[in-house]
Formats: C-alpha cells, structure tokens, sequence
C-alpha cells in the first residue's frame, strides 16, 4: 500500500543541456527534425489524452476494447507479484483495466518524461488503487535506468508500453529502445505492448489529421515548448500542421511546414526556413505481425501471445524477455 503523504519519486531527470543539444542538432540537419519526445510536456500530454478520444484516432480505442476482450488471458501471462513498469504513463485508462483485474501485483512503476503529469497521474491513481504500492519515475525512458525496490519482492518485471508509441521511433531506435525495455524486464519477465498495424492510407491520414484540429494544436505546443524551455521565438502562427502517410517507409509522418521565409532563434542559435520547408516533428511506423515480431526478436523478446481487432487495424502483443541482448 502507498500512502499518499509518503510517496517516493524517483527523478532521474532529463537535464536542459541534453534537451539543447539533440533540438539544435535537430534543426541543423536537412531534413529539420525534432524528437517527438518534446510533445509531451504538462499540455502536450492533456492535448494527446484529447486526441485519443477523437472519431478518426482509432488507436486508444481500439486497443481498450482488444485488451477489455481478452483481459483474463493477459492476467493470465502477467502473472501473480509481478512488477508492472509503464513506459510513458499516458492518461490511464489502458492502465486501469490492468489494475482492475492484476490484484497482487508487487508494484505498479510509471515512467514519465514529464514531471507534473506524472505527479497528477498517479495521485489520482492511489487514490483509486491504496492497495498498490506506487513508484513513480521522473525519466527518460529511452535510456536504461534504475528502478526502484518495491516493498514485495517481484516475481518478475512486465514492462508495458501502450498506444503504439513504439511506432514513433525509427526502426534502429525502436530497437534500442527495446533493448532498453529487455534490460528492465530482465531474462524471465516480458513486455505488453500496443502496436499499430499497417493498413488503409485513408484511414492513417485521417487519424493524424482530425477534423476538429486537436492534433494541429498538439503539434505546434512543441514550439511553444520550445519557445518556454530554450528560449525560442517561434511564431506559432506563422506554421502549420500536416500529416501524411509515406508508404515506402511505412510510416505517418507530422510536419510542421513554415507559412513564409523567415528566422527564428533557438538556445541562442539562429535558423532560417523557406516559406513551404517542414520540421518534422514524427514519424509513427505501422508494422505487419512478422515486421515487428522480427525487430522485438533483435532485442532478446519472443513473441508469446498477439491480440487483434475484428478488423486487424491495432495489435496488442505479449513477449517473453529470453535475453538481454
């Protein structure tokens, strides 16, 4: 049990300099690129919970009612005392229908990348789960990290990592990124993990370029980001949002494209855009089942069990960790 006046955060806190130096490395490449990382500050994470409940974002949805159809299957190879290690908390609601259902668990340990919405993520858990110890991470979950003890010693570490946000990572990235994962859950734990699949172009596009323009807002918030935590001075209007599927690499690609010529400053660094020129803010990769079970296999993890839709439009997926590699 986690009493709330005695909660423990772990920061391993991602420090400005590091933030500095891959956003400017960024800009500087041709292509222009940002880390899709940078989204989830405090609002760009309330803006993504917006987007999850849209018509055209099929994503959340569909992958609450895959794991809602199958939950005791998923206790089932969760396990008893197990640890349970989510990389990017996100809103909970995937998380809940876990909690609801693995009642002894060891530990539920989140692992955020934004402090404040962490903070407020799991207040509002305890307060709904007092018999679940908590131990949140303040941390970049793209590089390994300690965690913390928990009171009852796991069986083993379940790493989950929800809503397809494997995708945003290129294929050698997603890699290390799942090596990371593979060295948490450690040889004999597993991971749980949405991912999204590759389908009809119509259907991805209109999922990144919602009518009610939620995603427009989510993108350029990295600019306003940027402009509160190095010192930039983005305009914000003077850009905007588009999302298009490059289906040679598999993958949806954001931009923010400039609207004119023009100069903004970064960290004390000046940059020059032509009127038309994209930042990139993400590519969100779709995988075929083989696709994804061969990249995860790199990382030491075994495909053990894969849930589906009627419709195969989202998967969500157990692996055995079988090593660390």
């Amino acid at each position: 049990m986690t009493d709330p006046a005695e909660l423990q955060l772990t920061e391993i806190e991602p420090k400005d300099a590091t933030m500095a130096k891959e956003v400017l490395a960024g800009l500087r490449a041709s292509p222009k690129v940002l880390s899709p990382k940078y989204f989830y500050d405090e609002r760009g994470s309330q803006l993504f919970d917006e987007i999850t409940a849209l018509p055209e974002y099929y994503p959340t949805r569909t992958e609450i009612g895959i794991m809602e159809a199958n939950i005791d299957e998923i206790v089932a190879l969760v396990g008893r005392q197990a640890s349970l290690i989510e990389f990017g908390s996100g809103s909970s609601l995937k998380t809940r229908i876990l909690l609801d259902n693995l009642n002894d668990l060891a530990a539920y340990v989140p692992v955020e990348i934004s402090r404040e919405y962490l903070l407020a993520i799991v207040e509002g858990l305890q307060a709904d789960y007092p018999h679940i110890e908590m131990l949140p991470v303040f941390a970049d979950f793209t590089k390994p990290f300690e965690l913390p003890a928990p009171r009852v010693a796991p069986v083993k570490n379940v790493v989950y990592f929800p809503g397809s946000t494997i995708g945003n990572f290129a294929p050698a990235k997603a890699l290390d990124l799942l090596r990371v994962m593979a060295s948490e859950a450690k040889q004999g734990g597993a991971l749980l993990i949405g991912v999204d699949l590759k389908k009809d172009t119509a259907i991805l596009e209109a999922a990144y370029n919602d009518s009610q323009g939620v995603t427009a807002r989510f993108n350029l918030n990295m600019l306003r980001r940027l402009n509160n935590e190095l010192d930039a001075d983005f305009v914000l209007d003077d850009f905007r949002h588009r999302a298009i599927y490059n289906e040679e690499e598999g993958r949806i690609e954001m931009h923010l494209i400039s609207e004119r010529d023009q100069s903004f400053v970064v960290a004390g660094e000046q940059f020059s855009i032509k009127k038309g020129e994209s930042i990139r803010t993400e590519c969100s990769y779709k995988f075929t089942l083989e696709e994804f079970s061969a990249l995860a296999a790199q990382a030491g993890f075994q495909q053990r069990q894969v849930w589906k839709d009627s419709n195969a439009l989202f998967s969500v997926q157990f692996l055995e960790c079988v090593s660390n590699n």
